[in-house]
């Protein structure tokens, strides 16, 4: 074992390309592209850089000694000046134009702003794979009547099909999310110091055309329509807000989802997956816990407790920027990815396995459905020549006395025996029992997924077409 704390996210939850994403040589190879840039761009609107040094920034994008670059921070106390001597002594003939006329947060905002794009492309495509394995059992189980439930006690029947299309629900409006921050999230740019340029318009001789102009040529070089259009030293904090939130958005849908599978797991309805050695408790031996929707919602407490830190460091940005958000950004924003990043790798191993028990959803629904078709039997024991009023209170009567019997006494539900043994009623126990057919309580519940399904769902995933690999829960 290592002698040094390390995240859990890490060693047990996230996956590897999000791993991958936020780690050092992403990082810094990103400001070292943001270099080349720049450097690019200034050489293209006249600034005397020679070709050699551009091959030689070009030759050393991702070779990085960090080791040297340590040396040099304990030196200079400052990590991009750290890093632009570091890429100095691999590419000599830039090291006169390495970070010219640039700020620190040329280079970590830049980059900051083109992790947070490619990492919302990894959670859009998680979120569509869940969406169409959610979709598939949604499909399959469409017609399946089951208890619906409201204030958690319950309700007007529903579908096993219809509940999974609610959590559907949610992860599209998420997606939809997603969709709109990855299109429209911007770039910082080139801005300078304060955010007005100035040492851009001195190196380009006062020439404002070209300092848009140098501004648009290092967005387009990153992949970027356009930059935010005034900034102090850094880009408003705002927008890490609003990405924060996006993310946070996920894990609440898959909190909320989660949520409702433990229920139905105590339930006995529906479980998550639980493998042949898995073992569910060291000491009771027969349990089988719903450890993953469980780690859902840990997870998700987490992520929600980042994102209010997103708009707090932003109220404290006083002027043009403060110290303030620097070492917050490194923990809040990462850990809101990778955390996220391992809600939905749950999700998607939990949605591809579900058990689903037809058998036990139909007790439990069997216990609670004379209740609920007291409304019908009204109407029936009308029909066979009953009076309105007396046969709802006979119903009445019956009801609570059948709910107290099931309650204190442990029976199952014979408030239909109640009803055709009482003579104000005249209507058969058999009779009554067509009454009770489950799938004549579930409305267009089987309708609806198939609306949903093809109208709201299947035209937003047939334009996401990236295949997610499918990682293993490690723990």
């Amino acid at each position: 074992m290592s002698g040094q704390w390390t995240s859990p996210l890490s060693e047990r939850y996230a996956s590897k390309a999000m791993l991958e994403l936020w780690s050092p040589s992403v990082r810094h190879g990103l400001w070292r592209r943001l270099w080349l840039a720049l450097a690019e761009a200034e050489q293209e609107l006249g600034v005397e850089i020679p070709a050699e040094a551009l091959a030689q920034m070009r030759a050393h994008l991702d070779d990085i000694d960090f080791a040297a670059v340590a040396r040099y921070e304990q030196r200079f106390r400052h990590d991009v000046m750290a890093h632009v001597h570091a890429f100095g002594d691999v590419a000599p003939a830039a090291k006169p134009f390495i970070h010219l006329g640039a700020t620190s947060a040329y280079v970590t905002d830049n980059g900051d702003l083109v992790q947070m794009r490619r990492a919302l492309v990894l959670l859009r495509d998680k979120v569509a794979d869940a969406l169409r394995s959610l979709g598939t059992f949604a499909r399959e189980w469409r017609h399946e009547p089951c208890l619906g439930y409201t204030h958690l006690q319950p309700a007007q029947c529903t579908t096993v099909g219809k509940r999974a299309a609610l959590w559907m629900q949610d992860l599209l409006l998420d997606l939809d999310d997603l969709e709109h921050r990855i299109s429209t999230l911007p770039f910082r740019g080139v801005k300078g110091t304060t955010g007005t340029q100035a040492t851009f318009l001195e190196l380009l001789h006062g020439d404002h055309a070209k300092v848009r102009e140098l501004d648009r040529r290092v967005c387009a070089k990153l992949g970027f329509s356009a930059s935010i259009p005034v900034s102090g030293q850094t880009y408003s904090r705002k927008v890490d807000a609003q990405v924060l939130g996006v993310v946070a958005g996920i894990a609440a849908s898959a909190a909320k989802l989660a949520s409702d599978l433990r229920v139905l797991q105590a339930f006995g309805e529906i479980e998550e997956p639980f493998e042949k050695e898995q073992i569910g408790s060291s000491a009771m031996a027969y349990k089988r816990n719903p450890m993953r929707s469980e780690r859902i919602n840990a997870l998700a407490r987490f992520v929600l407790a980042l994102e209010p830190n997103a708009n707090q460091t932003h109220s404290v940005q006083y002027f043009e920027r403060t110290l303030d958000d620097s070492a917050n950004r490194r923990l809040t924003i990462p850990e809101s990815f990778l955390a996220t990043d391992a809600i939905l790798v749950l999700v998607g191993n939990i949605v591809r396995g579900l058990e689903v028990h037809p058998a036990r959803i139909r007790r439990r629904l069997m216990d609670e459905l004379p209740f609920m078709a007291t409304e019908e039997l009204i109407v029936r024991a009308v029909r066979a020549g009953g009076d309105r009023q007396v046969v709802h209170e006979v119903i009445r009567r019956h009801a609570i006395e059948a709910a107290r019997a099931m309650k204190d006494e442990g029976k199952p539900n014979d408030l239909l025996d109640r009803l055709a043994a009482d003579p104000e009623m005249k209507v058969s126990v058999s009779d009554l029992s067509t009454a009770l057919d489950p799938k004549r309580f579930v409305g267009r519940a089987p309708e609806q997924v198939d609306e949903f399904l093809a109208e709201a769902v299947a035209p937003r995933l047939a334009k996401l077409t990236a295949v997610v690999e499918h990682e293993e829960v490690r723990v």
